[in-house]
């Protein structure tokens, strides 16, 4: 039976002391031997927490104490490995990065749509449904029909949106109206903040999936389902299919996208070091590091020792995107 139970959770909220929350939930993660990441950024929270059920549940009700946190809400799963090797609470500009001022989702967001009614929306031929995550992770799974924009970073799209208006693009209007937008992600937290941004550019109808696409693994049956492949996810899962059971991709150490069996069969696949996405983009001194710090890994494992789960200092204000 899985032991490690883990919580994703966000809420866009104004948090104008948040650097102050900082020291003292990561101690209190620590205490309760829970791991994972958690954002902190004067619009709110973000992250993925993990550990036993006990202390899980005894950091969401510390975060709940706040009453500007008190309807926190949280998404659940559960494995048979720790899926985390540190707790890092970090300060952030933004919980997640756009990079595009005065976006306010708790204003301005899209349409709600819940898993059961996704299908009738995304089926429509007249809906344009666009996946918001980066191109690795549409690499491994999407919705039938879904625009990968071919982002690198979330940050990118706003300029994909830009480009993709003008006429003979995805989002160009026709007959002087703008069509009718339905927007996905992971958990829900970059559609929130894409659909806002959607509707600062003029798109008035524009939706997007409640709970993003894990809630929609979780709820709708895989016979009825519209989703292909696996879902991209930022812990030591790597990805999830339907009920959110942990998928069949690992992780590449250097790159850190998601491999497949058959990457892992390639002559271009080191393990830690490269594969073939990244093979040729690293440089000798970057993959004589990658091969020592492997050295190390394969050492710690053969006398059963944690290498990468030590505490670390909490980082500083960063615009860095996770």
């Amino acid at each position: 039976m899985p032991q490690f139970l883990t919580a994703a959770l966000y809420k866009f909220v104004e948090l104008h002391d948040f650097a102050a929350l900082q020291v003292p939930l990561q101690a209190f993660c620590e205490v309760h031997d829970v791991r994972g990441t958690l954002l902190l950024a004067e619009e709110g929270i973000n992250g993925t927490i993990a550990g036993p059920a006990e202390g899980v549940h005894a950091v969401l009700a510390y975060l709940r104490t706040d009453k500007r946190l008190a309807d926190l809400t949280h998404k659940e799963s559960w494995s048979h490995k720790l899926p985390f090797y540190r707790m890092k609470v970090r300060l952030k500009r933004e919980i997640v990065t756009l990079g595009v001022p005065g976006i306010n989702p708790n204003e301005m967001a899209g349409q709600y749509v819940k898993p059961e009614a996704w299908n009738a929306l995304i089926a429509d031929p007249d809906v344009v449904v666009v996946d918001t995550r980066n191109d690795y992770e549409v690499g491994i799974g999407t919705f039938e029909g879904a625009v990968d924009p071919h982002t690198k970073s979330f940050s990118e799209l706003p300029a994909w949106v830009e480009a993709q208006s003008a006429p003979g693009g995805v989002l160009a209007e026709k007959d002087g109206k703008k069509p009718r937008v339905a927007m996905f992600c992971t958990g829900g937290i970059r559609c929130e903040k894409s659909t806002a941004f959607m509707r600062t550019k003029g798109f008035d109808e524009v939706y997007h999936l409640e709970g993003g696409i894990l809630k929609y693994l979780e709820t709708v049956p895989e016979n009825e389902s519209l989703w292909h492949g696996e879902c991209f996810v930022f812990d030591e899962r790597v990805s999830v299919v339907h009920g959110l059971a942990t998928g069949h991709y690992d992780l590449c150490r250097a790159c850190r996208d998601p491999i497949s069996e058959a990457d892992k069969a390639s002559p271009l696949y080191v393990p830690g070091v490269s594969c073939p996405s990244c093979h040729d983009k690293k440089t000798a001194e970057q993959k004589r590091g990658f091969i020592e710090r492997q050295k190390q890994v394969d050492y710690a494992n053969r006398r059963r020792q944690p290498h990468i789960g030590m505490r670390q200092v909490p980082a500083p204000l960063s615009d860095t995107e996770d």
